[in-house]
């Protein structure tokens, strides 16, 4: 079953706000598989400020944090990890292609490679316009919330 979540319903699965949730919505999602979110970069994001003043791209790592944020919707909308905390355990062949820019939006593509107890590994990409802007390999822990 494809499902589409909103704003409010991302954040009730994971526990990214503002200024850090990176993801807009989700417009396909097949819990525990594969994902694909949306990032509507604008003008006025708070990492723009200083990276960089008058040339203003978002950075690298962000768009990973992005492309993990979409894949924890993905395996912690499960009922068995609802309530966790996914935190990065490694990253693997990332490349970045092209700059992100104010104004761009960023379609986040994540695939369940793997879940092996409480470890996983996903793969994503980000693309702009169907045009490449990285990708790459991502390992994930899962744990238990601090207020559980």
């Amino acid at each position: 079953m494809i499902q589409v979540l909103n704003s409010r319903e991302i954040q009730a699965i994971i526990p990214h706000r503002y200024p850090f949730l990176l993801v807009d919505r989700i417009i396909e999602m097949e819990p525990g598989r594969r994902a694909v979110g949306i990032k509507n970069v604008t003008a006025g994001e708070p990492f723009f400020q200083g990276h960089f003043p008058g040339n203003p791209i978002m950075p690298g790592v962000l768009i990973l944090e992005a492309l993990a944020q979409v894949g924890a919707c993905t395996i912690l909308s499960l009922d068995e990890y609802r309530g966790r905390i996914a935190y990065f355990a490694g990253i693997d062949g990332v490349k970045f292609r092209r700059m992100v820019l104010p104004g761009d939006s960023l379609r986040l593509e994540v695939e369940l490679i793997k879940m092996t107890g409480r470890f996983g590994k996903a793969s994503g990409r980000a693309l702009v316009e169907g045009e490449l802007v990285a990708e790459g390999e991502f390992m994930f822990a899962l744990e238990k919330a601090a207020d559980e």
